[in-house]
């Protein structure tokens, strides 16, 4: 028996690369094709060879501590705090007010639909649905967003919402279920419910941020051991979730039970690991963790969609009796979702709260809105033995609400999901801008460049004739020059185009150069940050249209984490909130840095490729003038500070020396190793030396 289950499982991961494959060439998403698979797996195991396929199966337990960590954790691990906070109001507003709209909606409005129809559902069933359902899944749609090349902003709505909402969705269906299991008693019944929901909320997000700065610390102290960083990382996500559980199952404040929301917590802890931590990590498992936990993601996702494909084919209920009560389910829910939608949106628009939300976007925000594991994982913790006064039905409250749920999340992936590029196409949502305009043309330039350096390469070293290399040759110059001339003309058009996209192209040489110090170990993770949130909050501004910096002597808000940390530290009057000289110096010299390299790579723009797109001298120069202003006035505040702290210029010049050296020995070190120059033994010993001498 339990050969038949690993057999199963890896029988299940290898259709899943299958179904991948697939879903690319038909160009179908990936996660429809894997529920329709799973359908398939219920006759086919009816054959007893391959009657082992359906011996694995999804648990609540499998789901809700294995799984649903690994999804949170790699979510909100690269969702960026600043952009979440810039965009919090639209996107907290639909995760908790529009989840409860939509959940009271599909219960009050299913009742009155399900009866006008003939059936009788009692109406905490169908909250208990419209609680499950109104969680938004952002597997599918974000690789869709991705695709057909959404904007930013809303593919950043789309996923907090569906983040956060994950949390005040399980938390609501937990009120719901605990009405429905130990039954309404009036007034008492709904404020102990909100009393539980919201301690849910708050405690969730305390506990998450205790637990993310905790780890954070951790990783701090182990840096340098890339293993123990990369497990700490998947403590993280399951440790705090399942430490939440068990602290929700123990603590009594005042005689009442206090429940802190293990999805909020976990989605807390790895916003701070995502956005604090990280920048603790050593540079090489920084780099990796990306792909570290997308793979994880990948492989859960695959096996929960295909699950729920199975679940589906053998659900208890005869699809003939299902049919109905799903195409019900199925409308109320598309109505709850607008209601939970536009009304909102509208408001927030009205009142000015945050960057305007036009209407198209709100259009594809109501239909993009797939439902998935989650909605699964709750389902599957509805006790089967759970009854309600009332209801005289041959299948019960669970088979029941499991019918309607899997239907619903079944029109989502096979309707919603594979509408959504047209959808876009049709809103004009993935229309380029005339930055990206130019970029395309820019990039085909470049392209169309390389690929006649190389036959140029190629001819030379005889793999290609003379006659070929000239035919290649006057192929590929003539696309070059037609590139840039459509990229030019989209250029003419707006000299403040051609600013904006020299200015993002400075900033991204910038991030580039600043990375490289920090992994270099030439300034403190404190200098990196404050520098790059700089940056990233230019380039935002050039990206939204907004006003540019002109002043060096402008100020830049940190995110929210580096405000809350700082609030602390003022608060018990810590010598670490203060700016000491040597820091500023660090600072001030990574400004000069960076904004050096920044001008001798406007400086080369002219020799290179692109010396033919960007011809206007004047928004050159200008641009050139104003990084000038920037170091002329770093240049002088270094000045300044030296004068006044002697001291600091050759301490800290020998100390960004020390850390230059020391990078140099370990890179060459592990060239000489990774090419076989040396043997992994001299390696070893050659790292312990290093070690020791650090």
């Amino acid at each position: 028996m339990h050969l038949d289950v690993f057999l199963s499982l890896f029988s299940l991961m290898l259709l899943s690369l299958a179904v991948f494959l697939l879903a690319r060439k038909l160009k179908v998403p990936y996660t429809v094709l894997l529920v329709i698979a799973g359908s398939l797996l219920v006759p086919i195991s009816k054959i007893e060879f391959f009657s082992f396929i359906t011996s694995f199966h999804l648990t609540p337990e499998l789901l809700f501590f294995v799984f649903l960590p690994i999804l949170i954790f790699e979510s909100a691990y690269n969702m960026n705090i600043r952009s979440l906070t810039e965009n919090i109001h639209s996107i907290a507003l639909l995760a908790v007010v529009g989840l409860i709209v939509s959940t009271v909606f599909i219960g009050v409005v299913g009742f009155y639909v399900f009866r006008l129809a003939g059936f009788e559902v009692p109406l905490l069933a169908l909250l208990l649905f419209g609680a499950i359902i109104s969680s938004t899944d952002p597997v599918a749609v974000l690789a869709l967003f991705k695709e057909y090349g959404a904007p930013k902003r809303l593919t950043l709505i789309f996923e907090g919402e569906s983040l956060l909402n994950d949390a005040t969705g399980f938390a609501a269906f937990l009120v719901v279920l605990e009405l429905l299991v130990h039954g309404y008693s009036g007034y008492a019944s709904i404020t102990s419910a909100l009393f539980s929901f919201f301690t849910m909320l708050i405690g969730g997000i305390l506990f998450g941020l205790l637990m993310g700065f905790g780890f954070a610390k951790i990783i701090e102290w182990v840096r340098g051991n890339e293993h123990l960083e990369i497990t700490l990382t998947l403590l993280v996500a399951h440790f705090t979730f399942i430490l939440a559980e068990v602290i929700s199952e123990h603590l009594v404040i005042l005689g009442h039970s206090i429940h802190l929301s293990s999805i909020i917590a976990t989605t807390v802890a790895s916003l701070v690991i995502g956005n604090f931590g990280r920048y603790k990590m050593s540079p090489g498992v920084e780099e990796y963790m990306e792909k570290f936990w997308g793979y994880f993601a990948f492989v859960t996702n695959s096996l929960v969609f295909i699950l729920m494909g199975l679940l589906f084919a053998s659900l208890s209920i005869s699809l003939n009796v299902a049919i109905l009560p799903i195409a019900l389910a199925i409308a109320v829910v598309v109505v709850g979702r607008a209601i939970s939608i536009y009304p909102l949106l509208w408001i927030l628009n009205l009142i000015g709260r945050g960057e305007p939300i036009p209407a198209n976007w709100m259009h594809l925000l109501s239909w993009g809105s797939l439902r998935g594991s989650l909605a699964v994982i709750m389902v599957l913790l509805i006790p089967d033995d759970v009854t309600i006064p009332g209801w005289t039905y041959d299948f019960s409250v669970k088979q029941f609400v499991a019918a309607i749920t899997i239907g619903s999340i079944y029109f989502t992936l096979l309707i919603k999901a594979t509408t959504i590029g047209r959808v876009m196409n049709w809103l004009g949502i993935d229309a380029l801008t005339e930055e990206e305009w130019v970029g395309y043309h820019k990039s085909k330039a470049a392209m169309y460049d390389e690929m006649r350096a190389k036959l140029k390469e190629l001819v030379e070293n005889n793999k290609i004739t003379e006659p070929q290399y000239q035919i290649l040759d006057q192929q590929y110059l003539a696309l070059y020059q037609k590139a840039c001339f459509n990229c030019k003309s989209h250029l003419r058009e707006s000299g403040e185009l051609l600013e904006n996209i020299l200015r993002i192209y400075a900033l991204g040489v910038e991030k580039g150069k600043l990375k490289e110090l920090f992994q270099r170990g030439e300034i403190t993770e404190k200098i990196y940050k404050k520098i790059l949130n700089m940056l990233s909050i230019q380039t935002d501004r050039i990206e939204n249209g907004k006003a540019q910096v002109s002043s060096a002597q402008e100020s830049f808000p940190t995110d929210g984490f580096e405000q809350l940390i700082a609030f602390f530290r003022r608060l018990f009057f810590s010598r670490s909130y203060f700016i000491k000289p040597e820091e500023m110096y660090l600072y001030l010299w990574a400004l000069t840095k960076i904004n050096a390299h920044a001008l001798d790579q406007l400086a080369s723009l002219s020799d290179s490729s692109f010396g033919e797109v960007f011809d206007d001298k004047t928004a050159l120069d200008k641009l050139v003038a104003l990084y000038q202003s920037f170091q002329e006035n770093t240049r002088s505040r270094m000045d300044t500070l030296t004068k006044k702290h002697a001291f600091l210029l050759n301490h800290l010049n020998e100390a960004s020396a020390e850390a230059a050296l020391n990078s140099v020995q370990i890179e060459t070190l592990n060239n000489l190793h990774k090419n076989e120059i040396i043997t992994s033994k001299l390696f070893i010993l050659l790292s312990n030396e290093l070690d020791e001498t650090g």
